[in-house]
């Protein structure tokens, strides 16, 4: 679970997921109200997420999976990568910008 750099609070769960789930990627922290910021580690760590959730669908190139199987694994991969999703967030006081070079 993410901690605010300002004043050492972990966030819950729930917060986490209320919080980061904005287009704004200012965030604001429920105990102090300073703006965090995700980290790029952090961006890195949830993209794998939602490449785990469409596994299924390179699986199926490869393997002929029955469709019903296929279309089960989805939901069964979303509520996993929403159970981990808080657990990878991590923030920073600053915001980071991708460096490319």
């Amino acid at each position: 679970m993410p901690t605010c750099q300002n004043c050492n609070n972990k966030w819950s769960w729930k917060q986490t997921i209320k919080k980061t789930t904005t287009l704004n990627p200012a965030i604001n922290c429920p105990y102090c109200g300073e703006k965090q910021y995700q980290t790029q580690k952090s961006k890195t760590k949830i993209s794998f997420l939602t490449v785990m959730i469409l596994l299924p669908l390179l699986i199926n190139i490869f393997f002929d999976i029955p469709g019903a199987i296929l279309l089960s694994l989805f939901p069964v991969l979303f509520i996993i990568a929403m159970l981990l999703y808080p657990f990878l967030v991590e923030i920073s006081s600053r915001e980071e910008y991708i460096n490319f070079f």
